[in-house]
């Protein structure tokens, strides 16, 4: 099993560990921390004890289930361990971890949806949310973060052999919010993992995907979309640690800024064990900067340890709007704003459209309107060049 495999040493993914003094607190200088403002993280990294919560609300279909487990119970999950202070703190913090679980042989045709929600900035919430799918079950789960809240939160998510989930985050917190999350996905034999994050609102949004594999033959999508406007940070970071022969990876994100000090932050890391014979692995990264000011990082590694690979590959894109596609939409006599506007969601639908829940695309280019319409004045400013790493 992946959890047996011998950790590869880089300084791109630490070893994993729930103990949390074997996690020191960062400086800055660190690779892993050294894209992230650490004082606009409100605290979360000196772990000071909170009894806050988030309040909760649920869609369960028949078929899953909440259920609670102690801190130990939820450390002995077949998942791997946090891999940063911030995940072993949300753990130690949390006083135990809620479980969805949907048992094996189970297909919902409605998707699960976990709302949560803060009631403010200034009350620090620590957050432990397990999910487990059995053998050959086929889910979608939904979880949305909206409201005012500091919040830092692991998240492990084990799928079975041969299993079917997709996994959307919605990040839609309000202004004043901090959000720092950890996702660890361990993907079963033969099981298909697609993950959809969607980050629009908060002060600071800093997450971490980590996958790995059980078996061989398992396939793992991670698909992002997210718009940072004036004063935001916004970082996503991903490992996929190819554990097991005959694996897939594929890893698509697409970013927008506008206003002065947008900072998004992208950071793709693929490790290829030696163990890992005929993978197929590919990231990408494309960044869409609207107006002066905002800054995009972006930072694809690949880590190969065999030769016997079928495809590995990255690509990473930031830039200003396509002149020609803004030519060719106004040639036809579509104005200027509306001629942004529409490569802007062109740029995302893509990903949007994917989802296959239509409520929630549809909410999300409305927000995306939104962002637009709140600097639609910037976007027909003239542009200099884009500030990329």
């Amino acid at each position: 099993m992946a959890g047996a495999l011998e950790h590869v040493e880089s300084h791109l993914h630490p070893e994993p560990t729930y103990d949390v003094e074997a996690h020191p607190t960062p400086t800055g200088f660190e690779e892993i921390w050294r894209f992230t403002p650490l004082k606009r993280l409100g605290g979360l990294l000196d772990g000071t004890p909170s009894d806050a919560h988030l309040d909760v609300s649920d869609e369960l279909p028949a078929g899953a289930t909440l259920s609670t487990l102690s801190t130990e119970e939820a450390m002995a999950l077949d998942v791997a361990a946090p891999f940063d202070r911030l995940g072993a703190l949300a753990v130690a913090r949390a006083g135990g971890a809620t479980l969805l679980d949907v048992p094996a042989n189970t297909e919902l045709t409605e998707p699960v949806r976990l709302v949560l929600t803060g009631s403010s900035a200034d009350e620090t919430v620590w957050g432990h949310v397990a999910i487990r799918v059995g053998t050959h079950s086929k889910v979608t789960v939904v979880i949305d973060h909206v409201g005012s809240a500091t919040y830092d939160a692991f998240v492990p998510v084990i799928v079975g052999d041969g299993a079917q989930v997709d996994i959307v985050t919605v990040n839609d917190w309000n202004d004043d919010s901090v959000h720092a999350a950890q996702y660890n996905v361990r993907v079963g034999r033969d099981a298909t993992v697609r993950m959809f994050e969607f980050s629009l609102g908060g002060d600071l949004v800093r997450t971490n995907v980590n996958v790995d594999y059980a078996g061989p033959g398992g396939s793992a999508e991670l698909l992002g979309v997210y718009f940072a406007d004036e004063g935001q940070h916004i970082e996503h970071r991903q490992f996929i640690d190819h554990t097991a022969p005959r694996t897939k990876s594929n890893v698509e994100y697409k970013g927008a800024l506008q206003g002065q000090g947008a900072h998004t932050v992208w950071i793709g890391n693929v490790l290829i064990r030696k163990e890992a014979q005929g993978i197929t692995t590919f990231e990408a990264n494309d960044n869409l900067v609207l107006t002066d000011g905002a800054k995009a990082d972006s930072v694809p590694n690949l880590e190969i340890e065999t030769g016997d690979i079928e495809d590995a590959g990255h690509s990473s894109t930031t830039g200003r709007f396509d002149d020609q596609h803004l030519f060719y939409l106004q040639s036809r006599g579509i104005p200027e704003e509306e001629a942004r506007r529409l490569v802007v969601h062109g740029f995302f639908a893509a990903i949007i459209r994917r989802i296959g829940v239509p409520e929630l695309q549809e909410r999300l280019i409305a927000a995306i309107e939104d962002e637009l319409a709140e600097h639609i004045g910037r976007l027909t400013e003239p542009l200099a060049d884009a500030e990329s790493a």
